[in-house]
C-alpha cells in the first residue's frame, strides 16, 4: 500500500518546509508530491524550488505560473512579491554550476516551472491545485456548498478522489454538500469507497489561512486521508521577509495569526 504526503502552497516559506518534511521523515511515506504555489509570498522561492524538485512530482499553481508571465487578479502585495521572485529566479542567472554537464541552478528552475503539468491523474485519482474545473486559477471555498449548482458541476469532474490546494484553507468536500475541517476528522477520513466522489484540499505548508498558523498537509494510504498539523519557527520567517526590502512585511505578520 502506497502512502503518499501531499504537500502544497509552500509560498517560498523554506523554515516551513523543512519542519514539514522533518515530519514527514517520521510517517513512512513512499513518496512526496506537490499541489503548486512553491512559490510567492515567501523568502526563499530558490530553496523551495531546489528541494520540491527532488518530489515525485508537482503541479503547477497560480503563482508558479505569475512568476513566468504577468500575475492576473492579484492583490498590491501579492503582485510585488511575484515580481521581486521573478527577480531572484532571473538573478542567478550568471552562476556556474557544479558539473559542467548541467545547467545553472537557475536555468534549471526556470526549466522546471516552464514543464509543470496543469493536473495529474492516476487512476481514479486527480491531483490539481485549483480545481477539477479550472485546475490552476479556480478557488473551492468552504462556504461553496452553498452554491448546489457549483459542486455538482466540480464533482462531476471528480473520478473519485480529488486532491486540491489554492485557497490554503483544509478540509473534505463531500457530493452531499458537508465541508469537513480537519478538526472533524483527527482519527482520519475512510475514503476506501471507489463509488464516493470527494475534493480534498491539503492546506498549506507556507501560509495557512483557516486561523490556524501551524502548517498543513496531507499523508493518503489508498484507504484513508489524514491531516496534519506542524509547528516551525515563524519568527524566523517573518524576520527573513523583514530583511527583503520589496516584500510586504504584512505576509510575515500575517503568518502568526494564520490568516
Amino acid at each position: 500500500m502506497t502512502r503518499t504526503a501531499i504537500l502544497s502552497d509552500i509560498h517560498g516559506n523554506l523554515t516551513a518546509l523543512k519542519a514539514v518534511l522533518a515530519h514527514v521523515q517520521t510517517q513512512q511515506v513512499d513518496r512526496i508530491v506537490c499541489l503548486g504555489d512553491v512559490v510567492g509570498y515567501g523568502p526563499q522561492p530558490c530553496e523551495c524550488l531546489d528541494v520540491v524538485m527532488e518530489f515525485a512530482f508537482c503541479v503547477l499553481g497560480n503563482h508558479d505560473s505569475s512568476a513566468l508571465f504577468d500575475p492576473e487578479g492579484f492583490n498590491a502585495a501579492a503582485e510585488q512579491a511575484i515580481f521581486w521572485t521573478r527577480s531572484k529566479l532571473e538573478n542567478h542567472a550568471g552562476e556556474e554550476s557544479a558539473d559542467d554537464q548541467q545547467p545553472p541552478a537557475s536555468r534549471r528552475r526556470l526549466d522546471f516551472l516552464c514543464g509543470l503539468p496543469r493536473t495529474i491523474r492516476e487512476e481514479n485519482i486527480l491531483f490539481v491545485h485549483g480545481s477539477p474545473r479550472g485546475p490552476t486559477n479556480e478557488y473551492v471555498m468552504p462556504e461553496d456548498i452553498q452554491n448546489g449548482k457549483k459542486m455538482e458541476k466540480l464533482f462531476s469532474l471528480v473520478p473519485h478522489l480529488c486532491f486540491q490546494g489554492h485557497t490554503h484553507v483544509p478540509g473534505i468536500f463531500t457530493t452531499d454538500l458537508n465541508f469537513l475541517r480537519p478538526t472533524e476528522v483527527p482519527e482520519g477520513y475512510d475514503v476506501s469507497d471507489s463509488s464516493a466522489r470527494l475534493m480534498i484540499n491539503v492546506g498549506s505548508v507556507g501560509q495557512p489561512r483557516d486561523l490556524d498558523p501551524r502548517s498543513c498537509y496531507v499523508i493518503y494510504d489508498q484507504q484513508h486521508v489524514f491531516f496534519h498539523r506542524v509547528e516551525y519557527d515563524i519568527e524566523d520567517t517573518i524576520a527573513k521577509i523583514e530583511a527583503e526590502t520589496e516584500l510586504d512585511n504584512f505576509l510575515g505578520y500575517r503568518l502568526r495569526d494564520g490568516r
